[in-house]
């Protein structure tokens, strides 16, 4: 049903795989299964993608509310077994002050439960919420928010990131059209569109694929590629010696947020959410 869920949402087999974390082809080998066990098809395929066919609607609507009841019930087993856990889906820049502060008060709040936290990659920025791999995605937006339920914890500036030898590295503000003869970082095919227009400055760029920080700072360090970061109270302390971060004027602020399934009504989340927004915002 997972499966069903991401291609019915995504209406394309490629970016469905890539969201799930698996290769498309089980991918499409588990959604003929389904279709033979339907006894209906559930896509028309074509060239440029996929469409839901009535059948196809129909289950998407009962799927979301099964898959919804699924985990609502492997909550409340959990917890009646005694082994209440909440698993969080953390993005790249994971030594946020306001996640420290979120641990602390959420110990104190619910000290017998189990926190899973799963650190993801830039790829995703849902860290995992839509493949069913986290309860709540402590995250940045702008992503495609179909079917989530997404709350604002802080904004932050936004600047680029240059090599200390840069000759623009010595300004006190930077405007997007500064670099526009520059080469910036990409992140991999069947990442979401949003996300990733949002990170080029709202338009097309050329330059090195990366996944996670680290290889966008390395890319800055050899390359002399720029990009652009959140300028976080805490990004000094993480940025090697040899880069700089000068703000961009025009960049609209980066949000940090709280993401969760939408219906998803589990207590513990809802409870991580009112938390996490107080924690963030001190």
């Amino acid at each position: 049903m997972r499966y069903f869920v991401a291609v019915a949402e995504e209406l394309h087999f490629g970016r469905a795989a890539t969201r799930l974390h698996i290769s498309q082809p089980p991918l499409s080998r588990a959604i003929k299964r389904l279709e033979a066990e339907v006894g209906a098809l559930l896509f028309v395929r074509s060239s440029v993608g996929v469409t839901l066919t009535p059948v196809g609607a129909v289950l998407l609507e009962e799927a979301r509310a099964l898959l919804g009841r699924a985990d609502r019930l492997r909550a409340r087993v959990s917890a009646a077994a005694g082994a209440a856990g909440l698993t969080v889906g953390v993005l790249g820049d994971s030594g946020d002050a306001g996640a420290s502060r979120l641990a602390a008060a959420y110990r104190r709040r619910h000290p017998g439960i189990e926190i899973r936290v799963r650190d993801t990659d830039l790829t995703d920025p849902t860290c995992g919420l839509r493949a069913g791999e986290v309860d709540v995605a402590l995250t940045r937006a702008p992503f495609d928010e179909t079917a989530l339920t997404v709350r604002e914890l802080r904004t932050d500036p936004v600047g680029v990131i240059l090599r200390g030898d840069d000759p623009l590295a010595g300004r006190d503000r930077l405007r997007l059209a500064d670099l526009a003869d520059r080469r910036w970082f990409q992140f991999p095919r069947g990442t979401d569109p949003i996300w990733q227009a949002y990170w080029n400055g709202g338009e097309p760029r050329e330059g090195p694929m990366v996944r996670v920080v680290q290889e966008c700072l390395q890319a800055v360090l050899w390359n002399g590629t720029v990009g652009l970061a959140p300028l976080g109270h805490e990004l000094p302390a993480w940025l090697p010696a040899q880069l700089v971060a000068v703000p961009l004027t025009d960049m609209p602020p980066s949000r940090v947020v709280a993401a969760w399934n939408e219906g998803d009504d589990n207590p513990l989340i809802r409870s991580f959410v009112d938390i996490a927004t107080t924690a963030y915002r001190r």
